[in-house]
């Protein structure tokens, strides 16, 4: 494809899945992670973690290290260095994609609220109250803080700075996970709610399938709009695809 470095922006499965698959093939790839998780994943090739400093630090991060291609594989719910990246890359007149795994849709059995934020999330739980799974992640559980007719179950990977809500559990843990122990876990702490983010893909799509068995409702927050600039699939095997097509062959 290239000698030239990909820059991933990663953090996701599919990110870590794209890099092996480029070292692989001798592609040189540098991982961008962001530093919120304590101990994350490391995926296979050159690594860097932590922030760029806005559109004007990644424009320049790519000028400088001569990028022949972006590949935006971060969290469909990362909206601002998505937003850094078509920024940056429409500058430069850099190839950009976006790796995006496939949204959510609900089925036979599915009972769904559709809401378009955290805030509209936290409305729906402060309306509805009862035993509340919470699945947003870290950062949102701010939002939910002032709900005091609701227990809350929370899941995180590491665990929250923000103020909690006054009644709550928090269930440090990290994916993937199966049906038998989501049904276990939703069963154990009468869940009546389950508020999470369409993120899409299988590595944690068992809580919906729980959910729909056991009757459990489910608030799901949508994803943001992505940018207008570059291109977006929706599998490795497309992204690398696309890197053949898009990226200088080696000098």
């Amino acid at each position: 494809m290239t000698d030239r470095p990909i820059l991933l922006l990663g953090g996701t499965g599919e990110a870590r899945d794209l890099a092996a698959r480029l070292v692989a093939d001798g592609v040189p790839v540098i991982s961008s992670l962001a530093g919120r998780v304590a101990r994350p994943r490391l995926p296979a090739g050159e690594v860097r973690i932590g922030g760029f400093g806005g559109t004007d630090g990644l424009r320049e991060w790519i000028r400088e290290h001569d990028v022949a291609a972006v590949i935006d594989a971060t969290h469909p719910f990362a909206a601002t260095i998505t937003e850094h990246a078509a920024r940056a890359a429409a500058e430069l007149g850099t190839p950009l994609l976006r790796l995006r795994r496939p949204q959510w849709a609900p089925g036979p059995g599915d009972r769904w609220e559709m809401v378009a934020d955290m805030g509209a999330a936290a409305e729906a739980v402060r309306e509805r109250g009862g035993r509340v799974f919470l699945t947003t992640g870290r950062q949102d559980v701010g939002v939910f803080a002032d709900i005091a007719d609701a227990w809350f179950l929370i899941r995180v990977v590491d665990p929250p700075t923000a103020d909690l809500p006054p009644h709550h559990r928090l269930l440090a843990s990290r994916g993937p996970y199966d049906l038998a122990g989501e049904r276990t876990l939703l069963r154990e702490h009468r869940i009546d709610a389950l508020v999470t983010k369409n993120s899409g893909g299988e590595l944690t799509r068992a809580k919906l399938v729980a959910a729909a068995e056991l009757g459990v409702d489910v608030v799901m927050v949508q994803r943001p709009a992505e940018p207008a600039v570059g291109e977006t699939v929706d599998s490795v095997d497309d992204a690398v695809a696309w890197l053949t097509r898009h990226t200088p062959h080696p000098r």
